[in-house]
């Protein structure tokens, strides 16, 4: 069903729909029997010039049930590529339609995508839809991430569909709204050099400057646009890592159709975070191998990096030796962009304003001793903040005893205050996180019970991660050992 006109705030275009055919197809999503609204994502709608009473309307979830469709709206469903777990292949948005791009009333452009909305010509065999628990997953982390202050790309709604999915069980299906700056990606880019021309790789090429980094412009200086973009790219993933590993977070599937270009974090399947600091962390099912834990993210970040690298060379330079020299040269300077961000991070998640020789060493030397006595990754760095140490070994070990004496000796080296310190380190220590038993008690009662409550305070509490309100404490405290070992699942 398409009606012929945008209202209730859409303003629309699909400018990814006039690049060449062979990166989409045009495609409706698949309606749906009985659509129900389980939540919107209000402040989001209103930002992107939505009016929510209208999303809640039986004509706005039947949008985003993709049930209707506006005619503006010219819906495709994207081709991409990938290396997942380090083999290569070809993908594209097996269960999620690109809507289309809303024009923001501050003349921003964001993608609206239905994700779980049926089957595409790049579902290999899937039958397109996605189950309740996985997409209310995704809406709480994408949320949580955000208050966080971490690059994500964001859950504007969660439509149940009236129809079951089946899995290894029967679970009620569902659909959500995700909103991103762009869902292009290195695999998109690895996709267009395989399976397309090199025109086609260069428009994208153009397109993805365009839209996402405007100011590289040969008119204005830039002496090659293209390896300013893979700069710029190599730039924002750096930052997004260094954020991941300063909040414990754990991607779970670093694949390359999982990095965007945009330096969104993308895909919250098997996601979590850290509770108690181990480098070697891995929570998904799939990663038998560790590819993906902890501590290998930034490792990954730059492998993934270097075939974006690839796919750009025919347009780095028509001379193969120069353009894979120029790459390797960019792709050389990863380590020292990403390590500077963490730094800069860790300094601050320790009250320090200024730099010092010996801050790697206070730093590596505390993790050290979290690790050895199985601290909790967050709740060290609150209680650092605070003031108030628990009665656990780590805490009263002679180590960190030292170290913290160490500590105090390094904050006397500026000229900060104790209490500006302090304010620095609470907005740079959230004083809880999406803890992995509260998400799965709220995944629980909402897939099992039809109870969205628990859910809906979790949202509540973790919206404002930093400001350390009473109501926190509980959600801060780490789940029971019986809870481990913890997996989780890719939600497909």
């Amino acid at each position: 069903m398409e009606t012929s006109y945008t209202q209730q705030g859409w303003n629309t275009d699909n400018s990814y729909s006039r690049l060449p055919e062979i990166l989409f197809t045009r495609l409706a999503p698949v309606p749906v029997q009985n659509p129900g609204i389980v939540v919107i994502n209000e402040p989001l709608a209103i930002s992107l010039g939505l009016d929510p009473d209208y999303l809640k309307s039986e004509e706005g979830i039947r949008i985003l049930a993709g049930s209707q469709v506006i005619k503006d709206f010219n819906p495709i469903a994207q081709a991409y590529a990938g290396h997942q777990f380090g083999y290569f292949t070809m993908l594209g948005d097996g269960r999620a339609i690109l809507l289309c791009e809303q024009i923001t009333p501050n003349k921003k452009r964001y993608d609206i995508q239905l994700k779980g909305s049926g089957k595409t010509p790049y579902s290999r065999g899937g039958d397109g839809r996605a189950a309740l628990g996985p997409m209310l997953r995704e809406y709480l982390i994408s949320e949580s991430m955000h208050a966080l202050g971490i690059p994500t790309t964001r859950s504007l709604a969660v439509i149940t569909t009236g129809e079951p999915v089946f899995r290894e069980t029967v679970l009620p299906g569902a659909i959500l709204t995700r909103v991103a700056e762009s869902h292009i990606r290195v695999g998109t880019f690895q996709f267009a050099l395989v399976w397309g021309t090199t025109d086609d790789l260069r428009t994208l090429a153009d397109y993805t400057i365009k839209r996402h980094f405007p100011d590289i412009d040969e008119a204005n200086g830039a002496e090659n646009k293209y390896l300013s973009l893979l700069n710029e790219v190599i730039r924002r993933q750096a930052f997004l890592i260094a954020e991941w590993q300063l909040t414990g977070f754990i991607h779970g599937v670093m694949n390359t159709d999982n990095m965007t270009i945009s330096g969104e974090t993308i895909d919250y399947g098997p996601c979590a975070f850290m509770d108690n600091y181990d480098p070697k962390t891995v929570f998904s099912s799939i990663d038998t191998f560790g590819r993906y834990a902890y501590s290998n993210q930034p490792i990954i970040a730059k492998w993934n990096l270097g075939r974006f690298a690839e796919s750009l060379l025919p347009l780095i330079s028509k001379n193969e030796k120069q353009a894979v020299k120029l790459s390797n040269e960019a792709l050389s300077q990863f380590d020292e962009i990403y390590n500077n961000y963490w730094m800069v991070g860790m300094r601050e998640k320790l009250g320090l304003f200024n730099e010092d020789k010996t801050d790697k060493a206070l730093i590596d030397d505390l993790l050290s001793i979290m690790h050895k006595y199985n601290a909790d990754y967050t709740n060290t760095f609150r209680a650092l903040t605070l003031g108030r140490f628990e009665d656990t070994a780590f805490f009263d070990s002679g180590e960190f005893f030292t170290w913290h004496h160490r500590w105090k000796e390094r904050l006397r080296l500026q000229q900060e205050s104790e209490d500006e310190s302090r304010q620095l380190m609470k907005k740079s220590n959230p004083s809880v996180i999406p803890r992995n038993h509260r998400v799965e008690e709220a995944l629980e009662a909402a897939v099992r019970e039809n109870d969205f409550s628990v859910m809906k305070q979790l949202l509540n509490v973790l919206s404002s991660p930093y400001s350390y309100d009473a109501e926190q404490d509980e959600f801060s405290t780490p789940p029971k050992a019986n809870f481990y070992p913890y997996r989780t699942f890719c939600g497909t």
